[in-house]
């Protein structure tokens, strides 16, 4: 069995290094550069600078849901209801906002003990107002059944209406109506994430347009962010964590373009990034006979049989052919720690994540033991850290 020592991707993050707040403009963030093994520094908004000409950007275009609804009693008692991920009418999510009067979510649940009964949340529309529902249908999975007594209303309108965006647990603030708009990348297209893809936060209009007139492609799939992303690595051999699982969504015409610019292909973001990798897997499974999208979290590690990119994506594009598939929905647990050997990704945009988690072990993999010389100088350096913080880009 592998082992790897949790230790070793340990490191001081003072709290005070933490951005409670984005800077304004969002493209003004300090940017870190690492290539050919040598490290400095610019300002996001001249990345394209630092990026070579055949570079083919990939970015993940989900779109955080206000997935944190409330619920008050009559007798006062106020029930927390975090979306997670959809169990009906469908487990796919853009299906799942699109309906328009019930579904069944898995989700945490905060005073579970005291939601014994439907609870319902009232919001005001002129010149009616609409009422959601919430029922507790399976107290062992925390299954939480919604309805609403407005069928014009898609569920992604509801938690518009009653939510609250989920903000990550270690800025330790309440939501401010500012983050609606800060904590949403300015490509999000595709309703339900409930943590936001921060590396794409720091990207606007101008900076697009930047990279528009050196020649850099780019293009976009959908990860939607759950909340495992956040879920700090407890177990000393971190191969024995337990993996999160997302949800992918790719289309065609992303995998033909992929194919076309496979030559130097830079995700924004980790999520981006496993997303790619694991496409990857999913055209290796494929040629090797297999044709379910679930990416399990050691599965690279244990493949014998050795495939080109091209090979995979080729393989990819055969079977949606055949059958008349013009969208990809898969899931993946996929879980890059150091000894994995990258497949499609040849390097990454991303910002300062947490000691002890698995997105240190994503940039470990990438970069080796220089991310500790990296991780060094952004502290040295007044580099802002984690969701709201500065970026960088990675090129080993």
């Amino acid at each position: 069995m592998i082992k790897l020592d949790l230790e070793k991707y340990n490191y001081e993050l003072p709290d005070e290094r933490i951005a409670r707040f984005p800077v304004e403009p969002r493209d003004s963030s300090k940017l870190l550069i690492y290539k050919d093994l040598q490290i400095s520094e610019d300002v996001f908004n001249k990345v394209n600078n630092h990026l070579p000409d055949n570079t083919f950007l990939v970015f993940n275009n989900t779109k955080v849901i206000p997935a944190r609804l409330f619920f008050q009693k009559i007798n006062g008692v106020v029930i927390e209801v975090f979306l997670l991920n959809p169990v009906e009418p469908s487990s796919v999510i853009s299906q799942v906002m699109e309906t328009t009067d019930t579904c069944t979510w898995a989700c945490m649940i905060g005073n579970k003990k005291r939601f014994k009964e439907k609870v319902v949340g009232t919001y005001h529309i002129r010149p009616e107002n609409v009422e959601l529902t919430a029922e507790l249908v399976d107290s062992e999975k925390n299954y939480v059944k919604f309805s609403w007594n407005n069928s014009d209303l898609t569920f992604a309108e509801i938690v518009r209406f009653f939510g609250q965006i989920p903000l990550p647990p270690y800025l330790k603030r309440e939501t401010e109506q500012k983050d609606y708009d800060t904590y949403q990348t300015v490509y999000s297209k595709n309703d339900g994430a409930v943590a936001a893809p921060t590396a794409g936060l720091h990207f606007t209009k101008q900076v697009f347009a930047d990279l528009a007139q050196k020649g850099v492609k780019h293009d976009f799939v959908t990860l939607h962010v759950g909340a495992g992303t956040f879920q700090p690595i407890k177990v000393q051999n971190v191969v024995e964590h337990k993996m999160h699982c997302e949800q992918i969504v790719f289309d065609k015409s992303f995998i033909i373009n992929l194919l076309e610019n496979v030559l130097f292909v830079i995700p924004i973001g980790t999520t981006s990034m496993r997303s790619l990798e694991s496409l990857y897997w999913f055209g290796v499974k494929l040629l090797s006979g297999e044709q379910t999208f679930f990416i399990e979290k050691l599965s690279p590690y244990n493949q014998t049989e050795s495939f080109t990119a091209e090979q995979s994506l080729k393989a990819i594009i055969d079977y949606m052919n055949e059958n008349n598939l013009s969208q990809l929905v898969g899931e993946t647990e996929i879980f890059i720690f150091p000894s994995y050997e990258f497949k499609i990704c040849k390097g990454i945009i991303t910002n300062f994540h947490q000691p002890d988690s698995t997105l240190i072990l994503l940039v470990a993999a990438l970069v080796g033991e220089n991310w500790k010389k990296i991780y060094d100088y952004a502290l040295e350096n007044n580099f802002r850290f984690l969701s709201y913080g500065d970026s960088s880009l990675l090129i080993p």
